[in-house]
């Protein structure tokens, strides 16, 4: 292809673009929804209450649900930035070890206002990073896994959250979500279960549905 049939070709192509760009500053909200699983790795135990077998604290993959409300504050053909805010609810993460140390479960809420970058946002496919801070609430079973009241409580710390992800146009203004977000947040309230730390990275791993409004 070479001259004025190729110069169409370049400014259809063009056109497009800018029209989907238009389009899609039109759609300046969205409000998604995600399903998945958090990971978090075992921790050993230190100390006298340290279980001669299996002394780590092993966490499950907890259901985990996030509601995700977002607004774009600039949009063109190659990025949009946009102010999220991700409220993650992980409302049953087991605990076990290898003695009466720990509670069966606890609850996790995590909320963290962030930023997030998409690339090329009025295409079909997205893919996206987002970063940003907030806080996040752990509140524990009152028994322990075996007998026994659990010592410990809730708490509540500051936390980190950083996640890419790609989003999929499947159908006018709604899209498909595939993500992973780390929130490195604090650890629960295990007082019998030493494990030397004070932060852990709680990864969610899901896929979800945007409406875009």
């Amino acid at each position: 292809m070479s001259g004025k049939p190729a110069v169409i070709a370049v400014l259809a192509v063009i056109m497009s673009i800018l029209c989907a760009s238009c389009e899609a500053q039109d759609e300046k909200n969205e409000l998604t929804g995600i399903l998945g699983r958090t990971f978090i790795s075992d921790q050993g135990i230190h100390g006298l209450n340290a279980p001669t077998i299996n002394p780590f604290v092993r966490s499950g993959k907890g259901l985990t649900f996030e509601i995700n409300y977002s607004r774009a504050l600039l949009v063109t053909p190659v990025f949009s930035l946009s102010a999220e805010v991700p409220v993650v609810f992980n409302l049953d993460e087991d605990l076990a070890s290898g003695g009466d140390v720990v509670p069966p479960n606890y609850r996790q809420i995590f909320v963290t206002p962030s930023a997030r970058v998409n690339l090329f946002p009025a295409t079909a496919v997205s893919p996206w990073v987002s970063f940003g801070a907030g806080f996040g609430h752990f509140s524990e079973d009152k028994n322990l896994n075996y007998s026994g009241t659990n010592p410990g409580g809730s708490s509540t710390s500051g936390v980190i959250q950083g996640g890419i992800g790609l989003d999929v146009r499947v159908w006018h203004r709604f899209s498909i979500r595939g993500q992973v977000r780390d929130f490195w947040s604090g650890t629960p309230d295990l007082p019998l279960a030493n494990t030397g730390k004070s932060r852990q990275h709680n990864y969610l791993v899901g896929a979800g549905l945007v409406w875009r409004f």
